[in-house]
């Protein structure tokens, strides 16, 4: 299961409400709600669920680790991570410590209530592939080292509200992970175009079934607005009633 804490904190899909936080984590918890602890960037992880909320000691009481060295390395972690699927809804966040305590007589531990929360929903972190048939683009508009702009277009190939998969079939977008573009114009179908900020997050060249290589990029969105995302969330769930279709002889 990926992580999505590291959403930025504007995120539409991040919780600051406190009130929010508390009820969602009592609703976990009196439905008995595993989570995954994950320590060490993941590579150490338990199944873990909440026992008991504290508002006043605004703290959490979880189920401690079924060995003592993995609850060692917990309580010696400056960085926690947890994650549940409820309700069809992905939860992650984010706690800085935690410290070893009893509850009801049995080893238990105790964090603090997260600031904040990250909940997508399925169709938030869900890609969807996009027509074959009509291929949508997406095109960089790039700032050269003179100052000059050139414009590199690219075919879109799935398509989520979290960002999107692209092709550079002549392989010109420069492949730097973490580089940030700002004027991104994205085709969500034949008479709508939105603007978009992309990150480039990874890239593969890809070997085509005629020889030839292409560069396949899996980009973010950045600083996303609203009515932006609101589009988008649109045409995936158009996108996915015509494959439901299509899949069942409707179309």
């Amino acid at each position: 299961m990926a992580n999505h804490d590291e959403i930025d904190d504007d995120s539409p899909y991040r919780v600051h409400s406190r009130r929010e936080i508390v009820s969602l984590l009592t609703s976990m918890m009196k439905k008995n709600q595993l989570l995954s602890l994950l320590i060490k960037g993941g590579s150490e992880s338990v199944i873990t669920s909440i026992l008991e909320i504290d508002e006043d000691d605004d703290t959490l009481i979880i189920d401690a680790a079924p060995s003592a060295m993995l609850n060692e390395n917990i309580v010696a972690s400056n960085r926690i991570n947890f994650e549940a699927l409820y309700n069809s809804i992905r939860i992650t966040f984010a706690v800085d410590k935690a410290s070893k305590v009893e509850y009801q007589n049995r080893p238990a531990l105790k964090i603090d209530i997260p600031a904040s929360l990250v909940r997508l929903q399925r169709r938030e972190f869900f890609r969807i592939p996009t027509p074959i048939a009509k291929p949508l683009r997406c095109t960089f508009r790039v700032t050269q080292p003179d100052g000059s702009f050139i414009t590199i277009i690219t075919l879109l190939n799935n398509i989520s509200a979290g960002g999107v998969g692209i092709t550079d079939e002549k392989k010109i977008l420069p492949a730097t992970p973490g580089a940030i573009y700002e004027d991104c114009q994205l085709e969500l179908d034949s008479n709508t175009l939105v603007s978009v900020k992309l990150q480039i997050r990874d890239c593969k060249e890809f070997k085509l079934t005629n020889g030839k290589t292409v560069n396949r990029f899996g980009c973010q969105f950045v600083d996303i607005p609203r009515a932006v995302l609101g589009a988008i969330q649109r045409f995936i769930t158009k996108l996915e009633r015509e494959q439901n279709a299509k899949a069942s002889g409707m179309m």
